[in-house]
């Protein structure tokens, strides 16, 4: 990995300020409806509760982001499926955004792009976003952090660390 001295060095409280201005955007920028806009929100959502490794949320009623930077979590409804993330881009660990004008993750450092679903778009990451083993169990969503999954060294892991509603 080679250092970039010309790009953003946005760290995490730059990310957080970025959410609140992103949900503005988002919704404006996705050229829909308020009621569907509503279906596709950004929000900020601490875990239910950590038992160990285990981070406990809600089910998403709707398609869109939910991050919990307390545990480095984030948490994606999208076409059916609901996967967590690992909040760092695995290029060089800086905190994703969301861009709800475009549907897609970007890292603010070296502007790599990925997909809800966490597919490597373009940019200087060499994979995709790194998934945390997710399950449902008792109505909630049951996110394991110990267990990360890497799509280059995990494929099978990966492809499957996903959730159907």
């Amino acid at each position: 990995m080679s250092d970039c001295t010309s790009c953003d060095p946005s760290g995490r409280r730059d990310f957080l300020r970025s959410v609140t201005a992103a949900l503005t955007v988002a919704f404006g920028s996705l050229a829909i409806s308020p009621r569907e806009a509503a279906a596709l929100p950004l929000s900020l959502l601490p875990a239910l509760r950590r038992l160990g490794d285990d981070v406990i949320y809600p089910v998403p009623d709707v398609d869109g982001v939910t991050i919990d930077d307390k545990n480095e979590v984030i948490l994606v409804r999208w076409q059916a499926q609901v996967y967590a993330f690992n909040l760092s881009c695995p290029h060089q660990n800086t905190a994703l955004r969301w861009l709800g004008k475009d549907s897609r993750f970007q890292c603010p450092k070296h502007k790599s792009k990925y997909q809800p679903d966490g597919t490597f778009i373009t940019g200087r990451a060499t994979r995709n976003l790194d998934r945390f083993a997710i399950r449902k169990q008792a109505g909630k969503l049951v996110v394991d952090v110990a267990a990360m999954y890497k799509s280059d060294k995990q494929a099978a892991a990966w492809a499957a660390a996903k959730v159907a509603v």
